[in-house]
């Protein structure tokens, strides 16, 4: 290479002849070179126009291959950054925005310039944790999942169309699994639904977020209850939604009556079969008013049924969807507690009419997908196994409730009151302000126990809704008394 290259050639003979790293651990030649050159172009210390070695010169000053510069002019002119014509290999013009860019050392803005306004209202209260951690709310038994029968229907489905599932499948989901999960919300919920107005969904969460892109514009309110599931909350922040609280009690919602006037909703989220976090019940009176206030207002009631099947006291408790014809309720289901969490699979059960006029837009935004799961999940329906599933489930569940029940009673030595309790997969238990439920919690994970703490569930915090909510679906029931006791010795240590 020519040490003295005239005004036509690249003047940093150093950069180019420098030696290439060799030896453990470096990167191939080839990728070293490329790189080199990329950022000496994009640096600016090799200007446009100007004209890189001949290949043969190039390899004889680093000492490697000439196939290895061929190779990597080839991957630069194929990126743009060099011009190969019969001239010559010459370095490409860049903008001056490009070049200023690459070369400016200054540090960008602040991240938090660049996101969506709507993202400061959706604080963030979760902790990421190992799932199997003790007293999780919401986390299933695993262990107890029937891994074997699962791999069976799963293996038959695969087998009965192993090329078609591949692809994308219907946009809102299988047929056999929609016809399954209406057959058996048929039944087992009181739902009136076919399988036409069902759609499959990544989860609930992914439900919740469908309500709010199908029914809803930036500004609308959306009430929601406080204390209440905390997805739905962040739900209707992303999509721009007005959110007002509305406390719940011992019969569920409470609506004050000036709310429709004042504040009319868009949309109302509830968990009248079991409120979530306080167990709550929503009585049929209040059922039976919200869904004709709802009418009258034109707003649409989402009903979120995500861990009814579980009551462990009586028959479970009909939806609230199936109580008049055609009702302003969008039904919400999940298999995350019915099955396991890492399955994903949820489903919207949309109201006749609207399902009329939104399908073919939800078609149109949907692109399918987990088809094997889904079939399935059908197969494990069809057969009987979800049923059977559910039935030691709610067996074992009931007995790990009455003993956590029995270890709060015994062990836990501070004045508290245990919140619904009838169903589901943890119960809330509400502690004295003295008693700080956020201390609490922060403390009992160091120890490997992770229950939640109630005021984090509320949108406005109030003094009762100080609190503890402890999962037991994970939990063996021999654990409680000594689990118990170590929540008892971290609520005195920190007592305020």
């Amino acid at each position: 290479m020519n040490p003295h290259p005239s005004p036509g050639n690249l003047a940093d003979a150093a950069l180019l002849s420098s030696p290439l790293a060799r030896g453990p651990g470096a990167l191939p030649r080839q990728r070293q070179l490329i790189q080199r050159l990329k950022q000496a172009i994009l640096a600016g210390q090799l200007p446009a126009g100007g004209k890189l070695p001949s290949s043969r010169a190039l390899s004889e000053d680093l000492d490697i291959s000439r196939n290895t510069v061929l190779i990597a002019y080839e991957q630069l002119t194929a990126e743009g950054y060099v011009i190969a014509d019969r001239q010559g290999t010459r370095v490409a013009p860049l903008s001056a925005t490009a070049s200023s860019a690459a070369r400016q050392a200054t540090p960008p803005p602040a991240q938090s310039s660049f996101t969506a306004k709507r993202l400061s209202r959706i604080v963030s209260t979760r902790y990421l944790h190992d799932g199997s951690l003790a007293m999780t709310p919401g986390t299933p038994a695993l262990t107890q999942f029937p891994v074997n029968a699962w791999r069976r229907a799963q293996d038959r489905a695969l087998q009965a169309a192993p090329s078609s599932t591949l692809g994308y499948g219907h946009p809102v989901g299988e047929p056999a699994l929609r016809e399954a999960i209406a057959q058996y919300l048929r039944v087992s919920r009181g739902v009136r639904c076919d399988a036409s107005r069902i759609v499959i969904t990544e989860g609930a969460q992914g439900a919740l977020a469908l309500c709010v892109q199908l029914l809803t514009n930036p500004g609308d309110t959306a009430w929601l209850e406080d204390p209440g599931y905390r997805g739905a909350k962040s739900a209707f922040h992303a999509g721009d939604l007005d959110v007002v609280a509305m406390r719940v009690d011992a019969d569920g919602m409470v609506i004050p009556e000036a709310a429709w006037q004042t504040q009319p909703p868009r949309l109302i989220q509830t968990t009248p079969s079991h409120q979530y976090p306080t167990g709550a019940v929503l009585s049929v009176a209040r059922r039976l008013d919200l869904l004709e206030r709802a009418r009258r207002a034109g707003a649409w009631i989402i009903e979120d049924d995500y861990d009814s099947e579980f009551r462990h006291q009586g028959d479970p408790i009909a939806a609230m969807q199936g109580l008049l014809p055609d009702a302003p309720v969008l039904y919400v289901g999940t298999f995350s507690k019915t099955m396991f969490p890492a399955l994903r699979l949820g489903f919207l059960v949309l109201p006749e009419t609207l399902a009329a006029q939104a399908m073919p837009s939800v078609i149109e935004m949907l692109r399918g997908g987990h088809r094997l799961e889904q079939l399935t999940m059908a197969a494990f329906i069809d057969n009987g196994q979800f049923s059977r599933h559910l039935g030691r489930m709610r067996r074992l569940y009931r007995e790990r409730q009455a003993a956590l029940r029995d270890a709060l009673a015994a062990h836990l030595g501070i004045d508290h009151e245990v919140l619904g309790g009838h169903s589901g997969l943890h119960l809330t238990v509400r502690l004295p302000p003295a008693f700080s439920d956020v201390a609490i919690v922060e403390q009992a994970r160091k120890l490997g126990m992770n229950p939640g703490a109630l005021s984090s569930f509320a949108i406005t915090p109030r003094a009762e809704d100080n609190g503890l909510v402890i999962g037991y679906g994970n939990t063996g029931a021999e654990r409680f008394p000594a689990l118990v006791g170590r929540l008892r010795d971290i609520a005195m240590k920190i007592r305020r």
